[in-house]
């Protein structure tokens, strides 16, 4: 198996001491940034810089030769996107602002404590892994191209706005920060957490874990695995999911129903990159990406404190939002006949002829259960065809009245989608024009098929015809 090099690129050591050096290397690499090179000439820096692109530099100033004071903003003129922290026992408050203005990422004072430097490092780390990716996304997005379209194949679309979905998620596959995926129930989140994941071309699992419902107890350990005898019955030793995807992804879905203290566990584990099994004293590191998705209003939940905020800003490093299958209507027919593909080779049915009207059905329906929905449809639909063309009843029984709730039950959502749709001027129409309004829109959604055009209305075909035939000049155009 591949092993996961972090970060990157390596991150350049720069001391005449050896023994500091080597120190510093151990101490980088116990934290899991195992790409390490080190250099104790301060006049081959530049050299080496030319022929090995770095992350970043780690830079002691006191050096014979060419001090580092020196050498500060030679590296800064000529590699301007390198990261330079100063690591020095100069501790000196002119020293530091004087560093700062050549353009120093940061001053840090020996002996350095280990924890304030690897914070650094990843700091340094991820500046340089968003500037790589705002790169990578003004390529995609003067290309409109994707050079790993395969690893998109599953999501079934033609929409524009799902095509620079699929470019955004290319650009940051890479990057080893976390990626927050937003969207309703249904929208196929974890499609494209998995697409995530193929792109980047990890060597490990994709491992997917629904977390809602999970205590914090249940959470620890299924993530972090346990001991033996770390609790009554924990006969034998268990690895966490960590562990299982090794170096590949961890894809936690429904992360807006984690519990406060669960949140402290991921957030901990997101800024130091190693955890503690349960019973163990002795840490072990992530090389694990991690995804998470929620259908919740995840800022919401943040305004009210049910969400960490300092997690929610770590989580939405990378921030994908899948819009729903109403706003991408063009994605219907397509999907539509994806499924009826899908339902009949699991049944083991041969693909049935489909009316027109099927797809005119669907496209005036507000899919509230998006994707998902449109599958379980159409698979039911499937499993109630015997032969011949196929019948629609099944899909009449389910989108009813245009989607819109039945027998006086309130839809909130449904009531608001409704009242986004219907405009008025600075004066109100008469009833008899807004009803002959209704009737024409009704007809235009329909394509002309009076028989959907009446189930939109909520009339029976024999109350459309009527008024069809009162003013048939107006409304039949």
């Amino acid at each position: 198996m591949k092993k996961i090099t972090y970060p990157a690129l390596p991150v350049l050591v720069v001391d005449d001491e050896e023994q500091f050096r080597l120190s510093l290397m151990m101490t980088l690499s116990s934290n899991g940034i195992n790409n390490v090179i080190e250099c104790g000439d301060s006049r081959a820096v530049l050299g080496m810089l030319q022929e090995t692109p770095c992350e970043m530099a780690l830079l002691d100033l006191a050096m014979p030769g060419l001090s580092g004071s020196k050498l500060l903003p030679e590296i800064v003129k000529e590699y301007p996107h390198l990261p330079v922290i100063i690591l020095t026992a100069i501790n000196e408050v002119n020293s530091a602002v004087e560093c700062m203005k050549c353009g120093a990422f940061d001053y840090l004072v020996k002996p350095v404590d280990e924890s304030r430097l690897v914070t650094t490092v990843r700091r340094a780390a991820e500046l340089r892994q968003m500037q790589d990716e705002n790169s990578r996304l003004k390529e995609y997005l003067l290309s409109n191209t994707l050079k790993n379209a395969e690893a998109f194949a599953s999501t079934v679309t033609q929409n524009a706005s799902m095509r620079s979905i699929f470019q955004y998620a290319e650009a940051v596959a890479t990057t080893p920060l976390p990626v927050l995926i937003t969207g309703e129930t249904g929208v196929g989140k974890e499609l494209i957490a998995q697409s995530v994941h193929k792109a980047s071309g990890r060597s490990g699992q994709f491992i997917a874990v629904n977390v809602a419902g999970i205590d914090d107890t249940l959470f620890s350990d299924t993530l972090f695995g346990h001991k033996r005898g770390s609790f009554t019955s924990a006969e034998s030793d268990r690895k966490g999911l960590i562990e299982q995807a090794g170096d590949g992804t961890l894809f936690l879905d429904e992360i807006g129903e984690l519990s406060q203290e669960s949140q402290v566990k991921l957030l901990r584990i997101l800024q130091e990159g190693r955890y503690y099994p349960i019973g163990s004293d002795i840490p072990r590191l992530s090389n694990a990406r991690f995804i998470v998705a929620t259908n919740r209003d995840i800022e919401e939940m943040v305004q009210s404190g049910a969400f960490r905020r300092d997690l929610f800003y770590r989580l939405q490093t990378h921030r994908i939002h899948i819009p729903p299958l109403r706003e991408r209507r063009d994605d219907i027919h397509l999907l539509t006949d994806h499924f009826i593909r899908k339902a009949c080779a699991t049944l083991q049915k041969k693909v049935p002829a489909v009316p027109p009207e099927l797809f005119i059905l669907l496209s005036n329906y507000l899919f509230p259960g998006n994707i998902r929905e449109l599958e379980g449809m159409i698979l039911d639909t499937i499993s109630r065809h015997q032969k011949g063309i196929l019948s629609l009843e099944a899909i009449r029984e389910k989108v009813g009245n245009n989607g819109l709730p039945k027998n006086g039950e309130t839809d909130p959502a449904a009531a608001i989608a409704t009242a986004k749709r219907m405009a008025f001027g600075d004066s109100l129409p008469t009833m008899k024009e807004a009803g002959d309004l209704l009737i024409q829109e009704a007809l235009a959604r329909s394509r002309g098929n009076q028989k959907i055009a009446a189930m939109m209305l909520g009339i029976t075909r024999r109350a459309l015809n009527n008024r069809l035939h009162r003013k048939p000049d107006s409304l039949e155009k």
